[in-house]
């Protein structure tokens, strides 16, 4: 789960930083704030890459996609591409357990059947 999490992730970095050039074309807004709120957000993609698997990780998770749908407010375009990672992100975690779930099925197989080395 953690490598497919984290590769949704790695792309929403990117995402994140093409949608603050995209930001900062709107009069309204500083650029400081902009580089300050899409740095956070790159920054918190990162920190989730190394902390899924850990309680409270997949719902942090689900709160960046959120977030990042959220940000459809100030680039439209965001709208959608949340809603694009927020569906990347449930199949990361739905197949993701589920391959950990074959894994360690094949583990316990492999174990079983392996002759006991004295």
């Amino acid at each position: 789960m953690r490598t497919l999490c984290a590769s949704t992730l790695i792309g929403e970095i990117f995402v994140i930083g093409f949608a603050g050039l995209v930001a900062m074309k709107d009069p309204d807004l500083s650029m400081g704030t902009v580089w300050t709120v899409s740095g956070i957000a790159m920054f918190l993609c990162v920190a989730l890459c190394g902390v899924v698997t850990r309680p409270g990780g997949i719902a942090f998770g689900w709160a960046l996609q959120i977030a990042l749908i959220a940000s459809g407010f100030v680039v439209p375009t965001m709208f959608f591409l949340g809603a694009v990672f927020a569906a990347l992100w449930w199949a990361s975690v739905h197949y993701g357990r589920k391959i950990d779930e074959a894994k360690a099925r094949f583990a316990a197989q492999a174990e079983a059947s392996a002759p006991d080395a004295v």
